[in-house]
């Protein structure tokens, strides 16, 4: 090889050795470039139908393996994940859930699913007879009750917020006594049915949607051994076991019942009066009990009705109901405050329907020809003697009719009932649309010397839009009964039909299905509440505003207006 070959060997070695390095270099670049991060997927979910309360498995990548950075709905509504990997989560199906894909939101993206989710059917679960020890109801199962249902003395019953029970009808009745389903709380029994806003319980018909109706089963009823003044050997209304007893515990305590609602109770048990169960009746419980955030809809007989006893009450709801809305008997004394009625004007009972009806006694309430002394020795104390305020009734938004109503099986009659030696106190209230305001109705000697003394006590109360405001029955004049009321020491108000815009209502206050009663901005309701007297009780929140509503309204999320549409089977 000459010199020249030489050189030029070695600049192909140089130019070849330069060239691999350029490969080299490139190559150990390729291999220090990261794979890039998984995409946020949902490859799957098992399984692919479930009721309400299941739990459900998501497979994918790239979740956050922080179960609450992982944002997963069904539909617009968020189900609570329980655990996370990267590639699994598991959540619970949220109440409210509808088909149609699952979407996740972690790590700064969204993955939705390709396929659709489907609601399912809750198991059905029967309940007869009776029950004990501790029972627990969860919301992943409907349970159907048939014929009369007892929570015996000694027995607990549970309910998860979120729970569907249904209640059978006399043809259900395993017993072949034509029983409609009713649950009985007994004396020493308790009940948990503890619900929230967004999970609300429900019992309600066992009938599908848009097939219900007034009464299609019994109905909730709580014993307690609370003060009354009927004989210990009183027996419940509609042949429901137990007596009353003589226990006189004041405090006694049958359970909690919140955020809870009886849709279509009230059935009729026999074809004589009085054999009917109200949505909620309650028979001398204590106030060791806990209510409030109630709803009683659709009764084929009263709303609400207290046998004696000392329990209290906050945020009641009456829809729609056939008979009284609130109904106190047999020395009921308890405290009640923040509660709405509103009624179908085309749907009244035989009785005739009243707002608020309040006895002592029951029917006639006193001995004939007695006097107040002779009562007492009769045992008729302890006096219904029940204190309410912030109540709101509305019915005829126009000209309140006093005839039969259309499809009901009587007519309307008073905003208040007050009779047979009652010592009722209504505070701070509003009666709309009936076609009389008060009837004070008794003896001389009895209701009417109750409310000379204020044992019997109206103050802060608004009649509105009636045909007659004020009027007296029995023993009591007209000129008596308008005397008492208008009273201005009272500080009660009557509306002519003529000046109800006056009052700034909700336009939507009569709406049977969508109603909102929060008064307008403005409205002479939302001031001028009464605040001593008997509002003085600890018991009684000191709000401003007369009838049950003032800007808030209480009943947002956890009602139904509309029951007869909705469906409960998922």
């Amino acid at each position: 090889m000459n010199v020249q070959q030489a050189s030029r060997f070695k600049t192909w070695q140089l130019v070849l050795l330069f060239v691999t390095g350029i490969f080299l270099a490139v190559g150990a670049c390729k291999n220090d470039t990261p794979e890039p991060a998984p995409v946020l997927s949902i490859t799957s979910f098992s399984p692919t139908t479930a009721p309400v309360s299941t739990t459900l498995t998501i497979t994918g990548t790239n979740f956050n393996t922080t179960p609450a950075s992982n944002i997963v709905t069904f539909g617009n509504v968020p189900a609570t994940v329980n655990s996370a990997t990267s590639t699994q989560l598991v959540v619970t199906v949220p109440t409210g859930a509808t088909d149609g894909p699952i979407s996740v939101s972690a790590n700064g993206a969204k993955a939705t699913s390709t396929a659709n989710f489907v609601i399912g059917n809750k198991v059905v679960v029967s309940v007869s007879g009776e029950l004990t020890g501790t029972i627990n109801w969860t919301k992943d199962k409907v349970y159907l009750l048939k014929g009369y249902v007892y929570v015996t003395n000694g027995a607990t019953l549970n309910i998860q917020a979120g729970t569907i029970i249904r209640g059978g009808s006399k043809a259900d009745d395993p017993t072949g006594q034509q029983q409609a389903a009713t649950l009985v709380i007994e004396k020493g029994g308790k009940i948990n049915a503890i619900g929230t806003v967004a999970e609300p319980i429900v019992f309600t018909s066992n009938k599908p949607a848009g097939q219900r109706n007034y009464g299609d089963w019994g109905g909730v009823v709580l014993f307690g051994k609370a003060p009354h003044n009927q004989a210990g050997s009183t027996l419940a209304e509609g042949g429901i076991r137990g007596q009353l007893g003589t226990d006189n515990v004041p405090n006694d305590n049958s359970g909690t019942m919140q955020y809870v609602r009886i849709e279509f109770p009230g059935v009729a048990l026999t074809g004589t009066t009085n054999s009917e169960i109200n949505g909620l009746t309650l028979y001398a419980v204590g106030s060791g009990t806990t209510l409030d955030h109630i709803q009683v809809s659709y009764s084929g007989d009263d709303s609400y009705e207290w046998f004696g006893g000392t329990v209290n009450a906050k945020y009641l709801v009456a829809l729609r109901g056939w008979d009284d809305d609130w109904d106190t008997d047999w020395g009921f004394s308890g405290k009640v405050q923040y509660g709405v009625a509103l009624r179908d004007p085309a749907v009244a009972d035989q009785s005739s329907s009243n707002g608020f009806e309040s006895d002592n006694m029951g029917n006639p309430g006193y001995p004939a020809g007695t006097t107040p002394a002779t009562i007492i020795a009769n045992n008729g104390l302890p006096l219904t003697s029940a204190i309410f305020a912030n109540m709101s009734n509305f019915v005829f938004s126009g000209t309140p009719v006093a005839t039969a109503s259309t499809n009901g099986s009587g007519p309307f009659q008073s905003g208040m009932h007050l009779r047979r030696f009652t010592s009722i106190s209504i505070y701070n209230s509003l009666l709309a649309g009936y076609p009389e305001g008060l009837r004070l109705d008794g003896k001389a000697n009895t209701t009417y010397a109750n409310a000379l003394s204020d044992k019997l006590d109206l103050r802060g109360v608004v009649i509105a839009n009636t045909i007659t405001p004020v009027r007296g029955a029995d023993e009591i004049t007209n000129d008596q009964a308008i005397a008492y009321f208008n009273d201005p020491a009272r500080s009660n108000t009557i509306i002519a039909s003529s000046a109800v815009a006056t009052l700034l209502l909700n336009s939507a206050s009569f709406n049977l299905t969508a109603p909102n009663f929060l008064p307008q901005a403005g409205s002479p309701l939302l001031t001028g509440a009464v605040k001593t007297g008997k509002m003085a009780d600890a018991f009684f929140d000191k709000v401003d505003f007369r009838g049950a509503f003032g800007t808030v309204n209480w009943t947002t999320g956890w009602t139904n207006f509309d029951p007869q549409n909705t469906n409960y089977d998922k």
